[in-house]
């Protein structure tokens, strides 16, 4: 129910699918078949559950593997979402604001008193974890009291009223605790539980089902799986309830939660300037940012831009990610919180389902020339002195050929020739990386190339790095 794991930008690649296609191809249905399966088979997860959004529309669903010790495995079985959970109670907020019943900026101590410095805290700070509260739940495991019921104003009397971390609005520190407040904010405005209005508000007209995850257990039910070390799955007992509340209460399918990923696309059930307002990273008091808004994180990674949260509860872990500019989204729900299955499982279905990002031009020029010098230098021909300034001709002594062609040959040809990050300006030249793979071997390649897509190279240097 925590801080995800990862944020999947790092992992995206170029791949070849067809843009804004309404439906998976029977080669990407096998692909993603064998993508789920073989991460089941190699982590040892029970099962796991996804949906693919692409063309703003839900275009396969399908869950694999073992939900429970008996019983059939249903594509429409909930799976408990844990921290994902927090954008809908962020949602809550935005509705009611929007509705003229609170704001954003309101201090938290108009709603719940005796918090500390509740008269400073804002509403916006909460749902952005710049707050200050401590965290109630940062352990990877159920610690001690959650074998014992709890209140929402319990979890308040036990930890939003110590000493903040930090002053609110300075930094970033993900807090479950905020969420709680948050909560209990939504109740009090609106005279209805949380999952109520959330129901009411949200659910209902989206038609989908969701449950409280305390009452998502027992037959018909995935049941959560973990692992002490590299031991056996075994079930795992929930906590006792109340513990995941505002912070990560919700049980749903994979399905439901495209259901919502359709919505964000489609800008519904919100009003548009209040996606937007969830999706707007919020500033610290010094101007920084890490790209979290209001229970969402949002960024963009190799030209595409994703709104991301994934989310731990006890024996369970999920990943929801959606890419508004190719209406796509992929949501993976596994039922153990002892791998990072769903991760390489999210990872690669958007390979299958994205299309290619956009390449500049000149990125793409750049890209040809290097892998050219490259495969030059571990002695696939003679070096083309002609690609090279000046300057990284000079570079190229006989004995640096030597020892670039000594040492690169025997790695044979690359699996993979990428570029890394973004290109950037440098002493009137473009700075470029790429990531070169063997099995077993990764290199890095740090250029530099005169602007334009015929710039001859400056810099080609090739340095170890970490598989």
């Amino acid at each position: 129910m925590k801080l995800s794991r990862y944020c999947l930008a790092a992992a995206l690649l170029s791949v070849s699918a067809p843009a804004l296609a309404q439906s998976l191809t029977s080669a990407e249905t096998a692909l993603v078949d064998k993508t789920v399966t073989d991460a089941l088979t190699k982590s040892g997860v029970p099962s796991a559950s996804v949906a693919i959004v692409r063309g703003g529309k839900i275009v396969y669903t399908k869950t694999y593997g073992k939900q429970a010790e008996t019983g059939a495995t249903r594509d429409d079985a909930p799976y408990q979402i844990a921290s994902v959970s927090k954008q809908f109670t962020a949602a809550a907020i935005l509705l009611l604001q929007r509705e003229g019943k609170l704001s954003l900026d309101d201090h938290v101590s108009k709603y719940v008193p005796g918090i500390t410095d509740g008269d400073t805290i804002t509403i916006r700070q909460l749902l952005s974890h710049t707050a200050g509260l401590q965290d109630y739940w940062p352990q990877d495991y159920s610690f001690k009291a959650m074998a014992t019921p709890v209140a929402p104003q319990q979890i308040v009397d036990r930890w939003a009223k110590k000493p903040l971390d930090f002053t609110p609005g300075t930094q970033w520190q993900y807090s479950n605790t905020g969420y709680v407040v948050a909560g209990m904010i939504v109740e009090k405005v609106s005279g209805q539980k949380l999952l109520d209005f959330l129901k009411a508000r949200i659910f209902t007209p989206l038609g989908v089902t969701v449950y409280d995850q305390d009452l998502a257990v027992g037959p018909g039910f995935p049941q959560g799986y973990g692992r002490a070390a590299l031991g056996p799955f075994r079930p795992v007992q929930p906590p006792a309830r109340g513990w995941l509340y505002a912070a990560g209460e919700l049980a749903m399918s994979a399905r439901a939660l495209a259901t919502w990923d359709v919505a964000r696309l489609d800008r519904a059930v919100l009003a548009p300037e209040d996606w937007a307002t969830q999706e707007k990273p919020v500033k610290l008091a010094d101007g920084s940012s890490n790209g979290y808004g209001l229970g969402v994180f949002t960024g963009s990674a190799n030209g595409r831009r994703f709104i991301e949260h994934s989310g731990e509860a006890v024996g369970f872990l999920s990943e929801n990610v959606v890419y508004p500019d190719q209406k796509a989204a992929i949501v993976v729900l596994i039922n153990s919180w002892s791998s990072d299955a769903y991760e390489t499982i999210a990872q690669k279905l958007a390979g299958i389902v994205l299309s290619p990002a956009a390449t500049d031009p000149a990125d793409a020029a750049t890209l040809g020339r290097v892998r050219t010098v490259f495969d030059q230098l571990r002695g696939v021909g003679t070096l083309d002195r002609n690609l090279l300034t000046d300057d990284a001709n000079f570079y190229f002594t006989p004995t640096t050929l030597s020892d670039y062609r000594i040492s690169l040959a025997p790695l044979g040809t690359p699996t993979a020739f990428v570029q890394t990050g973004k290109p950037r300006l440098r002493g009137g030249f473009v700075n470029r990386s790429y990531r070169v793979t063997y099995p077993g071997t990764v290199l890095s390649v740090s250029t530099y190339a005169e602007p334009g897509p015929n710039g001859k190279l400056e810099q080609l240097l090739v340095t170890p790095t970490q598989p």
